[in-house]
């Protein structure tokens, strides 16, 4: 399986927290899938870390970097997930998963997040 992972959970991950459900880590950790994550998250981690936010504990470029060394693949934003974005209910006002939803929904792949908001996009989210 192609999995897209959510911002919270790429930074649970990371960081061996707690907080992450085994049921996402299990997934993460399954061999058989791709792990995916993408441009808009490691863009997100940056601008929240750069604005000094308690949430955003690394930099863009360490996220990077620990996302690499994960194994993870990068998912770059292409034309058509932008475009994707248009198409989207307005379940979710946050642009950046909002982007993370038209990827999966393009490419496809599933996205794996703990937001409730983002589970109401259907069956393409993973919610754990």
């Amino acid at each position: 399986m192609r999995l897209l992972l959510d911002t919270h959970i790429v930074l649970w991950a990371l960081a061996g927290s707690p907080r992450l459900p085994s049921l996402a880590e299990g997934l993460i950790r399954d061999p058989a899938n791709d792990v995916f994550v993408s441009t808009a998250t490691i863009w997100e981690i940056a601008i929240k870390h750069a604005l000094g936010r308690g949430d955003m504990p690394i930099s863009g470029v360490r996220a990077a970097e620990l996302c690499a060394e994960a194994g993870y693949r990068e998912l770059p934003v292409s034309w058509r997930h932008a475009q994707a974005v248009e198409g989207l209910p307005t379940l979710h006002a946050d642009p950046f998963d909002r982007l993370l939803v038209a990827q999966a929904t393009t490419e496809p792949m599933r996205l794996l997040s703990h937001d409730a908001q983002i589970a109401r996009y259907g069956e393409m989210v993973i919610f754990v």
